[in-house]
């Protein structure tokens, strides 16, 4: 019984995890998304003589970027994704897709 009741503690545990990134992704989707049509509205609106380069115009793309790399840290950690242990899960991926090949 106390096999099961972990085995879905890790299940939960590893779903929340999946939630969470799926979630940091969208978040960055929509950034990429808003971010380009603002700029390209602005860029549009712009007068010939003005300047595409001023730091307005780009507040909305450095505070939400300051945002998404918070998302970052709060999903992947301090040492995010290149950790000992991401390299360890990527070098088992490669190995199993190559397995596959053979």
């Amino acid at each position: 019984m106390e096999r099961n009741y972990l085995e879905e503690e890790r299940y939960l545990r590893a779903q929340k995890k999946v939630k969470d990134i799926q979630g940091f992704y969208w978040h960055l989707f929509w950034y990429v998304v808003v971010n380009t049509f603002l700029l390209s509205m602005i860029y549009r609106g712009l007068d010939n003589n003005e300047s595409f380069w001023q730091y307005g115009h780009f507040a909305t793309v450095f505070f939400w970027g300051v945002g998404m790399l918070a998302h970052w840290f709060g999903v992947f950690g301090i040492k995010g994704v290149f950790s000992k242990n991401w390299e360890k899960r990527k070098i088992k991926e490669y190995m199993d897709k190559d397995n596959d090949h053979l």
